[in-house]
């Protein structure tokens, strides 16, 4: 898989540990595991965007739109991705701000769902 898709989707994944401010060694196995077993990353690849995510200023929406543009029509590809990021959320405390989140990355993977 393209680098840059697996950084926007490493940066989706990620962004729920950055926002709940989430223990990131606690969360990093199962970063790590989604992002081996789906995108095809090894551990230290893994491990190098969930810092770099960590550190780093981001546009969430620049990357929803390069996975829109990669991933165009396959809709099973989009849902397997919001699939994960729940994975994520539901690792640890679930909050509010969290399903806001996910609603908002929903609607813009699937435009056409109101």
């Amino acid at each position: 898989m393209d680098k840059k898709i697996k950084r926007s989707v490493a940066t989706l994944l990620a962004h729920i540990i950055k926002v709940d401010k989430r223990d990131i060694n606690q969360a990093a196995s199962l970063f790590c595991s989604l992002m081996g077993q789906d995108f095809g990353c090894d551990k230290e690849e893994a491990l190098a965007f969930l810092k770099s995510v960590m550190e780093e200023n981001y546009n969430l929406n620049e990357h929803i739109d390069i996975i829109n543009a990669a991933l165009q029509d396959d809709k099973l590809s989009k849902m397997h991705i919001l699939e994960q990021l729940n994975h994520i959320i539901y690792s640890d405390t679930i909050s509010e701000v969290d399903y806001k989140i996910f609603d908002e990355i929903k609607r813009k993977l699937f435009p056409e769902i109101k």
